[in-house]
This record gives structure tokens, sequence and C-alpha cells, in this order.
């Protein structure tokens, strides 16, 4: 029987508080920051590490409309 409580990895993805700036350090928002840039956790990581946590400059780095 499952808890009410339960967090399993098929939770649903949670919006991020600020949804302008990247924060990789929380796992919840990477799931969520991969899925709307259609990348993987790698190169969200990789294109942070060069372009910062801005979504819009993020969206440039990454080439997408």
């Amino acid at each position: 029987m499952r808890e009410e409580n339960d967090m399993s990895p098929t939770s649903e993805i949670r919006i991020p508080q600020d949804d302008e700036r990247i924060d990789v350090t929380d796992l919840k928002e990477v799931d969520y920051w991969t899925q709307w840039f259609g990348v993987s956790e790698e190169r969200l990581r990789t294109a942070v590490a060069s372009a910062g946590t801005v979504k819009d400059d993020l969206r440039i780095y990454l080439g997408l409309p």
C-alpha cells in the first residue's frame, strides 16, 4: 500500500519559484528545465556553465527560438 506522501520518481515536476533563472543545485528544477528546453541534463549544465542562469540567455545559447 502506498502512503499519501510518497515522493516517488513519477511525481509531478514542480514549476520553479523563479521562472527566469535556473538553479542547477535543485534537482527538481533541473528536471523541469531539461524538459522545458528539450535537452539532456549534461547539456543544460554545460549551457549554464557557459551562459549563466538566465532563461533567455540559455535559450539563445542553446539555439532555441
